[in-house]
C-alpha cells in the first residue's frame, strides 16, 4: 500500500504567462507557494475476490474490469501511461474540490494537478520505482495537457511536485524552479498578512480559460505586464528594506489589470474586503469562484474577517515539502495471464 501527500498551491503573480502558447514565444514566470493543505492518494493492488479488477473512490465510486471503462479521465490515462492494473485508488483532501467526474479539479488551488502529481508518485512507488520531482511535474503536465486535453498552464503541476515558495521561469526550452530567498521573519510576516476565504464554486477553471481565450483574441500586452510584475514582487520579498505592504498593493494592481473573474459576485466580495482594510487580493485560479486571498495588515484583519463573515475563513501556513510518500508497504504482485 502506498499513500502520497501532495500540497495545494497559491499563485500570486504571473498567472497566464505559464501557458505554453505564450511562454514559448515571450517567456513567462510565476511567483507561487505551496501551503499546508494537502490531497492524499492511497493506492494498493486490489485483492482478486471481486468481479471487478479496479476500484476508484473520489467524489464517486467506480468499479470496472476494463481500464477503458474508467470515467475519470486523469486516472484512466495515467493507468494506461504507467501500465497500471488491478488497483484500488482512494482520494481525499483537506480542502474541497469540484464534485463530479472532474473531481479532484478546479478549486483554484491547482487541486487537479496536485492529484495528478500525487497519483503518479503513488503509481511509481507501487511499482517499486523512484520518480524525482521534475519527472513527476513533467509527466503530470503531459497527462493533463496532452492526454486529457485540459486547457491551462504548467505552474500547478510544478508547484505541487517541488513545493515551497518559488519563482518558476518558463521559456522555449521548458522551465526552471528558483526558490525565493527570503528571511524567515519576513516570510512569516507575509504569511500572517494573508487571509484566505472560501467563496463557493461556479464554473470550472478550464471552462473559464476557454471563455477568456474566446473573449480576448490577444492578451499578449496584458500578459507581458503581468510578467513584469513578477520581478517587482520578488524584489519586494527579497529586499529587506522594501515595504512588505507593497506586495499587497501589487496584488490590487494585478486584480484591476486582469478584471477577468466573469462574476459580479466575486468582484463585490473583493470590493467589500478592500473597503474593510485589505490592501489587495487574489482570486486563486482562472476565475469563477473558489478561494479569495487578501493581503491585510494585522490591525485590519478583524474588520476584514467581519466583512467576510458569510464566507469560511481558512487559516494556513506556507510549506516546503512538495509531494511525498508518507506510507510505503511493498506488495507482491503477479499480473494475471494476458495482463
Amino acid at each position: 500500500m502506498i499513500i502520497t501527500k501532495t500540497p495545494f498551491r497559491m499563485s500570486f503573480f504571473g498567472g497566464g504567462t505559464d501557458m505554453e502558447s505564450f511562454f514559448r514565444e515571450n517567456g513567462g514566470a510565476v511567483l507561487s507557494t505551496t501551503f499546508d493543505k494537502y490531497c492524499y492518494v492511497n493506492v494498493r493492488h486490489l485483492p482478486r475476490f471481486f468481479d471487478y479488477s479496479t476500484e476508484l473512490s473520489y467524489s464517486k465510486t467506480e468499479r470496472v474490469t476494463n481500464i477503458d471503462d474508467i470515467q475519470h479521465p486523469a486516472i484512466r490515462n495515467a493507468m494506461k501511461m504507467l501500465d497500471m492494473h488491478e488497483i484500488r485508488l482512494t482520494y481525499e483532501a483537506d480542502l474541497p474540490a469540484r464534485s463530479g467526474l472532474d473531481l479532484p479539479a478546479r478549486s483554484g488551488l491547482g487541486t487537479s494537478s496536485s492529484f495528478a502529481v500525487g497519483m503518479l508518485n503513488a503509481f511509481y512507488a507501487l511499482k517499486g520505482k523512484y520518480a524525482d520531482k521534475k519527472k513527476l511535474a513533467d509527466e503530470a503536465i503531459y497527462l493533463e495537457r496532452n492526454l486529457c486535453q485540459e486547457a491551462g498552464g504548467w505552474q500547478d503541476q510544478i508547484a505541487a511536485s517541488f513545493g515551497g515558495f518559488n519563482r518558476i521561469n518558463f521559456n522555449a526550452d521548458g522551465y526552471e524552479v528558483l526558490p525565493v530567498i527570503i528571511s524567515p521573519e519576513r516570510k512569516k510576516q507575509l504569511n500572517q498578512n494573508l487571509m484566505m476565504f472560501f467563496t463557493g464554486f461556479t464554473r470550472f477553471s478550464s471552462d473559464v480559460q476557454k471563455a477568456n481565450a474566446a473573449g480576448k483574441q490577444d492578451k499578449t500586452v496584458q500578459l507581458k505586464e503581468m510578467l513584469a510584475l513578477v520581478d517587482d514582487a520578488e524584489r519586494v520579498l527579497t529586499d529587506k528594506n522594501a515595504d512588505l505592504d507593497d506586495f499587497g498593493r501589487m496584488l490590487d494592481h494585478t486584480w484591476k489589470l486582469k478584471r477577468q473573474t466573469g462574476s459580479a459576485g466575486i468582484d463585490e466580495l473583493y470590493a467589500k474586503g478592500v473597503a474593510a482594510g485589505a490592501l489587495g487580493g487574489k482570486l486563486l485560479g482562472a476565475g469563477g469562484g473558489g478561494f479569495l486571498v487578501f493581503y491585510v495588515q494585522p490591525e485590519r484583519q478583524d474588520a476584514v474577517r467581519l466583512a467576510m463573515r458569510d464566507l469560511m475563513h481558512i487559516p494556513f501556513a506556507f510549506e516546503d515539502g512538495g509531494t511525498r510518500v508518507i506510507h510505503y508497504t511493498p506488495e507482491t504482485y503477479e499480473p494475471r495471464n494476458g495482463v
